[in-house]
């Protein structure tokens, strides 16, 4: 990715204020930029991978070095253009889905995966940003990314300005909180950086506190495989019988620590159609989204993050939201006994993952 422009084109005065202009067209929120120094974030990151804390994420252990250095990920890269982009639909309430959570009998799915697969939406307006760049100050190497490579996003963010760590790990923002996707653009030119912003959690332990499975197990520190998000949505294999209970009705990642944090009182909302809700998520009960076929799930998720987990995890994890909402006292027998009926005729069928859940539901969640 050799450098083809000249230095003196990126100091032209209005540059950053036309880079700003354009992020804002596109969507996005926010637009810092960093050099690819990583420093200390390097070594947490290994000691992190070898106390196993990334649980089955292989891909995190197996990309470290790159991971570690983007120039080694991109050849010739001397900065990171990194931006953000809220995803909160203007009806998205807090009270609200406090209120779902509290309800055995609905599907909580989390708040980021309701609508289209922010990998695609960020990614296309990425490269036309590039693009736009290229065609401004000349011919440049790039490749853009969003939560796609073994790139350190959030540390990157973090370094260039876009936020400060909050103790639950997740980029924080005084004007957005925590409800935005963030993207980057490596580049091979000397963009101008800049400062990192300070940090404004003070004594806070609101998250570390709201967490169901105590995955945050000091401040800043995150064990990935006693996390509701990774158990439902990484983890392969059966969901751990001391973390079931705890998972509650959260059929698809958890959002508990960012609904819990007082700076989430100034999360941005977005009109981005691409960030809607689809399929009734956000409102639908377990009993509505246990009766999809494997047909209706691959046709309803399309085009959704969701998807890419697969009909058989899916129902695993339906499976024990439904035997919690069984042994819960604030479910009506007739409601138990839908949910019941429901497992029970589904039983025959299921895959093997599936049906050991099944039984654990049935049995009370006894087992």
């Amino acid at each position: 990715m050799p450098l083809s422009t000249s230095p003196q084109s990126l100091d032209e005065p209005n540059l950053r204020d036309w880079l700003n202009a354009q992020a804002t067209k596109l969507g996005f929120d926010g637009l810092r930029i960093t050099d690819t120094h990583l420093g200390s974030a390097t070594d947490r990151l290994k000691e992190w991978l070898e106390q196993g804390r990334h649980g089955q994420m292989e891909y995190m252990q197996r990309h470290a070095d790159l991971r570690s250095n983007p120039e080694l990920l991109v050849p010739g890269t001397v900065r990171v253009i990194c931006v953000s982009m809220s995803y909160l639909p203007p009806e998205t309430d807090f009270d609200n889905e406090w209120q779902r959570l509290e309800d055995p009998t609905q599907a909580v799915v989390s708040m980021y995966a309701r609508g289209r697969d922010y990998h695609k939406v960020l990614r296309n307006r990425l490269q036309e940003f590039a693009q736009l760049i290229e065609e401004r100050i000349g011919k440049l190497g790039y490749r853009v990314f969003t939560d796609s490579a073994p790139l350190m996003e959030v540390e990157l963010a973090r370094k260039a300005g876009l936020g400060w760590r909050g103790k639950h790990t997740l980029l924080l923002n005084r004007e957005s909180g925590s409800t935005f996707f963030l993207g980057e653009i490596l580049v091979d030119v000397p963009l101008p950086i800049d400062a990192e912003t300070e940090e404004h959690c003070g004594t806070c332990t609101s998250c570390i506190d709201v967490c169901p499975t105590q995955a945050i197990t000091a401040p800043y520190q995150l064990d990935a495989r006693r996390c509701i998000s990774y158990l439902t949505i990484e983890n392969p294999d059966a969901i751990p019988v001391e973390f079931r209970k705890a998972m509650g009705n959260r059929v698809y990642g958890c959002d508990d620590c960012q609904l819990i944090c007082p700076w989430n009182k100034f999360a941005k909302r977005t009109e981005l159609p691409d960030f809607a809700r689809r399929h009734g998520l956000g409102q639908a009960s377990l009993l509505h989204l246990w009766s999809w076929t494997e047909a209706e799930f691959e046709h309803r998720h399309e085009g959704s993050a969701i998807r890419r987990i697969g009909y058989s995890r899916w129902r695993r994890n339906l499976a024990v939201a439904m035997g919690n909402a069984l042994a819960s006292s604030a479910v009506v027998d007739g409601d138990k006994a839908a949910i019941r009926l429901a497992l029970t005729k589904a039983l025959s069928d299921a895959d093997g993952l599936v049906a050991e859940h099944i039984e654990w539901a049935l049995g009370d969640c006894k087992a």
